[in-house]
């Protein structure tokens, strides 16, 4: 079955450095496209950055500069690596395969708080 298992989380200061990274297993991961999302408390789910299976990637605005997405197909792993962190980043960022045979799967989340 399909699992996407992430870890790299927990506390940064402000303009510190975290790397998450997402293992996955029960798919084709090569040709699958990858996303990581966030959910910060009392706000919806949002997206944080997605990479195609040839490498292209998708930021969204209040990340863009700060946060790089990237794959290595050899690990079947999806990374992201995350710079300049705000208190506003604070969330739990999640790991997503999107349309693995027409189902979206996501891993169980991992808590980023950043905080002095």
């Amino acid at each position: 079955q399909v699992q996407l298992v992430e870890s790299g989380g927990g506390l940064a200061q402000p303009g510190g450095s975290l790397r998450l990274s997402c293992a996955a297993s029960g798919f084709f991961f090569s040709i699958n496209a990858m996303g990581w999302y966030r959910q910060a408390p009392g706000k919806q789910r949002e997206l944080v950055a997605t990479i195609s299976s040839n490498g292209n990637t998708n930021y969204a605005d209040s990340v863009k500069g700060r946060f790089t997405i990237s794959r290595d197909n050899a690990k079947n792993t999806v990374y992201l690596q995350m710079n300049g962190l705000k208190p506003e980043d604070t969330a739990v960022y999640y790991c997503n395969a999107p349309k693995v045979r027409t189902i979206d799967y996501w891993g169980q989340g991992t808590q980023v708080t950043v905080s002095s």
